[in-house]
């Protein structure tokens, strides 16, 4: 498969403008995972190999309505094992990705069958998941998007995904891809128009910062979970690995004005800055629509969580990127064979995320939804998430309800073996 820059141009703006992969109930969704090669660089640089489910690296977007089931087949047309973890998804463990806990890694030419009906509107990734393998899979292409609809969605004259990811080779600057292409991506839109874009970063490491210009953000759901309205200080978001956002604005009332999202650096590379949407207006005004309202809270997820009656955890991480990690003493590079923590569901529970380590850490829970906890235990805050970076040296405390049954990694890193591992068990 050799993809070229015309034909990856065409088909990430047809990715932005058209729902892709729109999965209805019953309709079986083939994902298959296999090498190519695409011109990343301009000529005389030769093919760069890339990894993907589709015609392009970070790629494919799908879309499937609140309600309806997700019926996709991984068939694994590389060399080396594959799983697919569907991150920030509250589905049945069985179907989250974390062999060898929950099930066995899928063969090179082998296929297995994943359907569930995601319980919440929202954004989430699915990435590879197979702690060896991630990481090399992850970072030439192997990452998508499932954009969750609502059954009512709010009125918007675009809806776009902008699945983030960067690439580098050896020691040259770093490619950012926006849906799968290294280009920016020009949208016409009628003056008064009202866009959603829905950030994610499927990059391994590097955090992001995407800011707006010409136009005002409004940040409407955090990591797929609607938050309180807010706009981004200086209007600009920074995106950890794994992390989304819903991002609302409208734009300019006159035609010929221009408005942008844009890239305005990452770690690693402070100083690059690029535009990843242009915004142009062309046309008659659209209708005025009412101003831009909070998403409607997700009755699934609990107002209160009991925190004087939750079950205790501390999870104390040593070590350091590349070497061996520990938490609580005991060796945490692979899956253990005994949880950390066993509660009956609809427990609710306080997790200390304790680091000792020399390195920031990106903590991720699977299965469940998050609160940020005040380290006074006095309240939280006003969002959900489904990772947290706890900085080298420091402490955060997050609280859920155990709602959702199964065995479930507490993983930091990317899912990808560079970070500790434990797991709980939900009965």
């Amino acid at each position: 498969m050799t993809i070229t820059r015309r034909t990856l141009m065409a088909s990430t703006i047809a990715a932005a403008l058209c729902p892709v992969g729109r999965a209805q109930a019953q309709q079986l969704i083939t994902l298959t995972a296999r090498k190519g090669a695409m011109q990343l660089r301009p000529a005389p640089a030769p093919n760069s190999e890339v990894i993907s489910f589709g015609d392009a690296p970070f790629s494919p977007v799908l879309r499937v309505k609140l309600g309806d089931v997700l019926k996709a087949r991984l068939d694994n047309q590389l060399d080396t094992p594959l799983a697919l973890h569907w991150r920030g998804v509250r589905l049945p463990s069985s179907f989250d990705g974390a062999p060898p806990l929950t099930q066995k890694a899928v063969a090179p030419s082998e296929s297995f069958d994943i359907a569930f009906a995601p319980p919440d509107a929202g954004i989430f990734l699915f990435h590879p998941s197979v702690r060896a393998q991630a990481t090399a899979q992850m970072a030439r292409g192997l990452a998508g998007l499932l954009i969750v609809e609502e059954r009512t969605p709010p009125v918007v004259d675009h809806d776009l995904p902008c699945l983030l990811a960067d690439w580098r080779e050896d020691e040259s600057e770093p490619l950012v891809f926006v849906n799968g292409s290294p280009d920016p991506q020009d949208i016409e839109a009628p003056p008064r128009g009202r866009i959603r874009i829905r950030l994610a970063n499927a990059s391994t490491r590097r955090v992001m910062a995407v800011g707006l210009d010409g136009a005002k953000a409004q940040v409407a759901a955090i990591d797929g979970q609607p938050c309180d309205l807010f706009e981004p200080v200086r209007q600009t978001l920074p995106l950890a690995p794994g992390a989304r956002y819903d991002v609302f604005f409208d734009l300019p009332d006159t035609a010929g004005a221009q408005a942008a999202v844009v890239l305005r650096g990452m770690s690693g590379a402070p100083g690059l800055s690029r535009p990843l949407f242009t915004f142009r207006t062309a046309g008659e005004p659209r209708a005025a629509l009412p101003p831009i309202a909070p998403l409607p809270a997700n009755p699934k997820l609990p107002e209160r969580i009991a925190l004087e009656k939750a079950a205790r955890l501390d999870l104390v991480i040593a070590g350091e990127p590349g070497k061996s990690w520990t938490v609580n003493g005991q060796p945490a590079d692979e899956v253990g064979l005994k949880p950390v923590l066993s509660v009956k569901r609809g427990t609710a529970v306080s997790l200390g995320l304790v680091n000792r380590s020399r390195a920031p850490q990106l903590l991720h829970v699977h299965g469940h939804a998050l609160r940020l906890v005040h380290l006074l235990d006095d309240g939280w805050e006003p969002y959900w998430r489904d990772s947290v970076i706890a900085p080298d040296g420091k402490t955060v405390r997050l609280a859920f309800v155990a709602d959702n049954p199964g065995k479930w990694l507490i993983e930091g890193g990317f899912g990808s073996g560079d970070g500790p591992v434990v797991w709980f068990e939900v009965t």
